[in-house]
């Protein structure tokens, strides 16, 4: 790739995505990234470097190391489903950034301690389960937290991001560490300093001492091992010396973070297209459990599909690796970058529209082209318990009796593309009286 196209690749891909908060969103950067179309900018570029170079992996050059940029569906599958070995998810970056609040977490350790912190969170959190063993108390949860919500946002007759944050993150500290640690939003909010700081990665040093009153509070509410939560879950398993189960939970109330603006960005989506939302109110009147909504898990998948939570997915070469006309070295970066993915209109007819029967029925991590929650050995271990819980946040705000509507419509009019950004930070739904 020519110097000017690498520059132009930083500028399109690179610079937006990081802008936005790699590890934690910035409000304001997510809304100027909308205002300024920049995602499908984005896509647009990755498609005007294929049409020129082809599909082979391009090398582009960035102020910390080569990158290898993948455009092939084949050589995505590849890259996902050959991790750790010669692919690894612990890259150079990843391991700057996460190291700030989780140094031990199975994302970025190898050999035996990511094998024991993967098996921990796969065992926990059911990750090859639709169903989770717990989703009746967890489903129970969601509904008491939801009515919580409408109560709130009653009053003023809207329903806004900081209002469905605060009740999804009740949700998600009862879930994990049990109903003490309900009120505990000092918690959410230490995990989130360290996370702001983990945005600029090698810029700033680690806040150890934040670091270590953060995970010495976890261990105090995962100890309590409280009936009905992973907790309880957590004090039957038998830990190895490597597992460092705060440090895998850790990642976990990251993951619920992307999350919260997933559910709240398929609320708005579903509101605005009729058809979906009937389908919706149908299954809900259907009788199928509230553990297993088919049709409003797709939703969630969909929205992701959309508007990727992890635009950008991170591997390192573990050694040297033939590849088509080359060799990629031990040590080089590969960058998949997944909007271009989900949303190139020029293999896809979906790309821009909003298509939830598209994922009725089946695992996202089994289609090539589609990577919501990336793929293969390094896949979220969290896929399907996130849609569970999401779906089951929709459902409950579905059937409440004041019913809720998108405001500001023309964001998301069906009759024309998705944007390519969608700022949960800015929905707003109204309440009628």
């Amino acid at each position: 790739m020519t110097s000017g196209d690498s520059a132009a690749f930083l500028r399109d891909v690179v610079l937006p995505t990081i802008a936005k908060g790699v590890i934690i969103r910035r409000p304001a950067m997510v809304a100027l990234v909308e205002r300024l179309s920049l995602d499908d900018r984005a896509v647009r570029r990755m498609q005007r470097l294929r049409a020129r170079y082809g599909e082979d992996p391009l090398l582009v050059r960035n102020p910390v190391r080569p990158q290898a940029v993948i455009f092939r569906h084949e050589d995505l599958r590849r890259v996902l489903d050959q991790a750790p070995d010669p692919f690894s998810p612990a890259s150079r970056e990843k391991r700057a950034a996460l190291a700030h609040f989780e140094p031990h977490v199975s994302l970025i350790t190898r050999g035996a301690e990511r094998a024991e912190g993967r098996a921990f969170s796969d065992d926990i959190l059911d990750s090859a389960c639709p169903v989770h063993r717990m989703a009746d108390a967890f489903v129970a949860v969601v509904e008491e937290e939801a009515d919580e919500l409408m109560r709130v946002a009653a009053p003023s007759g809207e329903l806004t991001w900081d209002m469905f944050f605060a009740a999804w993150f009740r949700i998600v500290r009862r879930i994990v560490l049990g109903r003490g640690a309900r009120h505990d939003h000092e918690l959410t909010d230490m995990v989130a300093r360290l996370r702001r700081r983990a945005n600029w990665a090698f810029a700033l040093p680690q806040n150890r001492s934040l670091r270590e009153r953060f995970h010495n509070r976890l261990r105090d509410h995962i100890g309590r091992a409280e009936p009905g939560s992973l907790a309880e879950m957590m004090a039957r398993r038998p830990d190895g010396p490597r597992t460092h189960p705060s440090d895998q939970v850790a990642q976990w109330l990251f993951a619920f973070d992307p999350g919260a603006m997933s559910a709240f960005r398929a609320l708005a989506l579903l509101l605005a297209h009729p058809d979906a939302l009937e389908m919706a109110r149908g299954e809900l009147k259907s009788g199928r459990s509230r553990t297993d909504l088919t049709f409003l898990r797709a939703i969630i998948v969909e929205t992701i599909r959309l508007y990727p939570t992890t635009p950008m997915i991170l591997r390192e070469t573990t050694r040297d690796v033939e590849w088509h006309h080359g060799t990629l070295p031990r040590g080089s970066g590969i960058l998949i970058f997944t909007p271009f993915f989900h949303r190139d209109d020029e293999r896809s007819s979906d790309a821009h529209r909003f298509a939830p029967m598209n994922w009725v029925g089946r695992d996202p991590t089994d289609v090539p082209a589609f990577v919501p929650f990336s793929a293969g050995p390094g896949a979220c271990p969290a896929r399907h318990l996130v849609p569970m819980i999401g779906s089951a946040m929709l459902a409950r705000l579905l059937m409440h009796d004041r019913a809720i509507s998108l405001m500001a419509t023309k964001r998301l009019d069906p009759s024309l593309p998705l944007p390519g950004t969608l700022d949960p930070f800015t929905l707003r739904f109204a309440l009628p009286a």
